[in-house]
């Protein structure tokens, strides 16, 4: 007989096993994926410029803390608590001279006996001598030639050690995850060309992280990538604040060193540039309404300065270049008429906070620069520092991720993969799937999730070659249950044709019984509950939850194009707004006070077949229009041409027709555009303008007529054959789309047959009435 000692031995296993075994099961990968929220973008007092801005109390270990819902210091001494907990994280402080000024001031460290760092030394915390210049050495630091003795891995190696060491005590597999990562943090002439590179698995990163000071060209950051992921060491990089980036972000001509961009340049940057930041503190990178003028929601968080530029600079941050959709409309066309696209990128959002912590919330917003913007007299003051009035600022964005588990290879599989979205703070969820032949009721299938993967392709994909008349589209959304109800789902829409490219928002899903104007198909907006006064709202309008089967209504099978859903919150108060009533004061004139709160998913893409594109009526190239014997007008031929005087024009891609008057003052005015019509990228506002008759400034230098969207310059250049002349503009890959019409065009009469018929009949009897009454 076994004693009983044996039998609870056995039992005590037994559960063990057991509790084991459900454990695993409860962890067990989920093969329709679940939505994990993190942070792809975040400082500590380690990066040196959150040191200048006040940050010298909290590290990277502090920064997991906060992510998982323990209460941190902020920079300022008061106690900061993020209001929904995340899944994931991965602190990015600058590589450059990362942790110089901690290691500086540790006694006895090998940093504190360099002779470079001596200036960074604090011993006295109180002396404000002291201070002031450890802060004048930071900032010679930061704009000198790079010193050599700091970058050593003595330095930033032990630093990057420490880091990581950090990062793997703080993850959890299956809890909370977090990555070794840093930012690359490149910014030639005030230009932000950054990036945050993410590692998928610690234990392979490198001795010391590639930083700017060792280059500040993204192509030489790639090659250096391309080294790592040939030794085995899988990363990705995420760009941000392209709309900080003055249009060097999405160059379409030449990269940052001056190179033609070729095939090679493209697919070096798809290969490691997977995710773009779509949102953050400093603004959103989708887009602006100079590029979008008829999306009524495009002008959401508008930045439009350049980093630490002197006040006294007149320069402008251009937005050509710097935004998302504008980018992947740029890369569309470079496919159909160079044959490569590099600007295939999924969506994410993040921080940017130099505070170890971040607010995500309108309603929990502490700012993000330390002593810069961190007490609610500073912000609402209108502080200006390094070209930011903190007004201006956001709270944060989230990365959403789209993984099997929440684990460092799973979670990173996903963002290489594409399949993430970006949330402006709130944890919205979104799905978005592509296929061709998705059943109109499949949402109302319990197991539609199995199924959207089976019959297509989920966010950051292409659509599967053509196999039927248009592409279906699954899309769901959720809002996030401690904050405001979902107002719609919208799909962007971006397509291109002969070197032009144009987009389309479609409301597809929304909340209420709203129904679409009849001629433009566009939703009314719900009535706010906003009380501004009490800087509150109600939830009484809105939606839970938002779900539709749609089809491309436009769809051309020849035309490369992409798509990504947008979801709206309703209306709710901005943070100015609820900070405003705190001290008793009007909302700020200088910000909208109320916000949409939304969410982005990554795009899916279509590519046309070899035989659908021959298939399609081909438009007239430069290059054809020479073969044919056209000459281009010369200075004086373009100067007799058009100053002083009108002429109509026709878009022979659209079909459609406008006019333009050159005046002698050097002013241009563009007329007869419709508001609902699809204009090509990069003309501006031209429906608005023509009609209030606004007018923009045009020159004619090397015989090119050259016209500016913002401070960004594009030609026209015009070519004669026979008694024809054509016009090609800069930005549309070697297509010349204008006809310039020889005499005034009889406009389409949109009018049905019958009806202008009876018109006329009743016109015709008019005048012999009247001149019946004359004689």
């Amino acid at each position: 007989m076994k004693s009983k000692r044996t039998y609870r031995a056995r039992s005590i296993l037994t559960l063990a096993a057991l509790s084991a075994a459900l454990t695993a099961w409860a962890e067990e990968p989920n093969p329709n994926r679940n939505a994990y929220f993190g942070e792809t973008h975040l400082h500590t007092s380690w990066s040196l410029d959150a040191w200048v801005f006040g940050n010298k109390i909290t590290g990277p270990a502090d920064a997991y803390k906060y992510a998982k819902g323990e209460t941190i210091k902020h920079p300022l001494g008061y106690d900061i608590r993020i209001t929904t907990p995340m899944d994931f994280m991965g602190v990015t402080d600058h590589s450059e001279y990362v942790g110089v000024t901690k290691q500086a001031n540790t006694p006895g460290s090998y940093t504190s006996k360099l002779p470079e760092a001596q200036g960074l030394i604090v011993t006295d915390p109180n002396s404000k001598e002291q201070q002031q210049r450890a802060f004048l050495a930071v900032v010679k630091l930061l704009s000198s030639p790079p010193v050599k003795a700091l970058m050593s891995p003595k330095v930033a190696g032990t630093v990057w050690k420490e880091n990581n060491d950090i990062a793997n005590a703080a993850n959890e597999p299956g809890k909370f995850t977090a990555f070794c990562s840093y930012e690359w943090t490149s910014m030639p002439d005030n230009r932000n060309l950054h990036r945050n590179v993410f590692f998928r698995d610690c234990a392979k990163v490198p001795e010391m992280p590639f930083s700017a000071l060792d280059s500040v060209h993204p192509a030489e950051l790639w090659n250096w990538m391309d080294g790592q992921r040939k030794a085995g060491n899988e990363l990705l990089a995420i760009s941000h604040n392209a709309n900080l980036s003055d249009g060097w972000m999405y160059p379409t001509d030449v990269d940052s060193l001056g190179r033609p961009i070729d095939a090679a340049w493209a697919e070096s940057r798809v290969r490691n540039e997977r995710l773009i930041e779509i949102k953050q503190i400093k603004g959103q990178s989708e887009t602006h309404p100079l590029l979008s003028p008829n999306d009524e929601f495009s002008s959401f968080a508008i930045w439009s300065v350049l980093l630490g530029l002197p006040a006294e600079s007149g320069r402008v941050d251009k937005i050509v270049g710097s935004y998302a959709r504008q980018a992947l409309k740029d890369g569309l066309a470079m496919q159909d008429t160079r044959g490569f696209n590099p600007y295939k990128f999924g969506f994410g959002a993040a921080a940017d906070s130099h505070n170890t912590a971040t607010p995500y919330r309108q309603e929990n917003f502490f700012g993000g620069h330390a002593q810069e913007d961190g007490t609610i007299e500073t912000r609402m003051s209108g502080h200006n520092f390094a070209g930011i009035d903190v007004r201006y600022e956001e709270p944060a964005g989230l990365t959403g991720v789209w993984a099997e588990e929440n684990t460092r290879a799973s979670l990173f599989d996903a963002m290489n993969r594409r399949e993430t979205f970006g949330v402006s703070g709130p944890h919205i969820k979104v799905r978005l799937f592509g296929g061709w032949d998705y059943d109109q009721h499949l949402l109302n299938d319990g197991d539609w999730i199995t199924k959207a993967y089976r019959g297509g392709v989920p966010m950051g994909s292409d659509l599967p070659p053509l196999q039927g008349k248009a592409p279906s589209f699954v899309v769901w959304a959720a809002k996030d249950p401690t904050a405001g109800n979902l107002d719609r789902i919208q799909i962007v829409k971006g397509w291109t044709k002969d070197g032009q490219s144009f987009e389309h928002v479609y409301d597809v899903v929304w909340s209420g019984d709203r129904k679409p104007d009849k001629w433009s198909k566009k939703i009314p907006p719900l009535k706010s509950t906003v009380d501004i006064d009490k800087a509150s709202y109600s939830n009484s309008l809105g939606s839970v939850e938002l779900k539709k089967v749609w089809t491309d209504p436009a769809f051309d099978p020849s035309q490369h194009a992409f798509y990504y859903a947008r979801v709206l919150e309703i209306e709710t108060p901005r943070w100015t707004t609820i900070q405003a009533k705190q001290l008793g004061i009007a909302p700020p004139d200088t910000v909208p006070p109320t916000v949409q709160e939304r969410a982005w998913s990554s795009p899916i893409w279509y590519t046309p077949t070899d035989k659908a594109r021959k298939a399609a009526q081909p438009g007239l190239t430069v290059a054809a229009l020479k073969g044919k014997g056209a000459k281009q007008l010369t200075q004086q031929q373009l100067e007799a041409l058009l100053i002083g005087k009108a002429h109509w024009y026709r878009n022979n891609v659209t079909g459609e027709l406008f006019k333009v008057s050159y005046r002698k003052e050097g002013q241009q005015t563009v007329y007869h555009v419709g508001r609902n019509i699809h204009q090509p990228s990069l003309v501006g506002d031209v429906a608005r303008n023509g009609y209030e008759g606004m007018s923009a400034g045009y020159s004619i230098k090397d015989g090119k007529v050259v016209t500016l969207l913002q401070d960004h310059p594009l030609e026209a250049t015009f070519y004669k054959l026979g008694d024809m002349v054509y016009a090609a503009r800069s930005n549309e890959f070697g297509y010349a789309n204008y006809e310039l019409l020889a005499k005034p065009p009889q406009l389409i009469d949109p009018l049905p047959k019958a009806v202008a018929e009876k018109i006329a009949k009743k016109n015709q009897a008019d005048f012999l009435h009247y001149d019946s009454e004359v004689k």
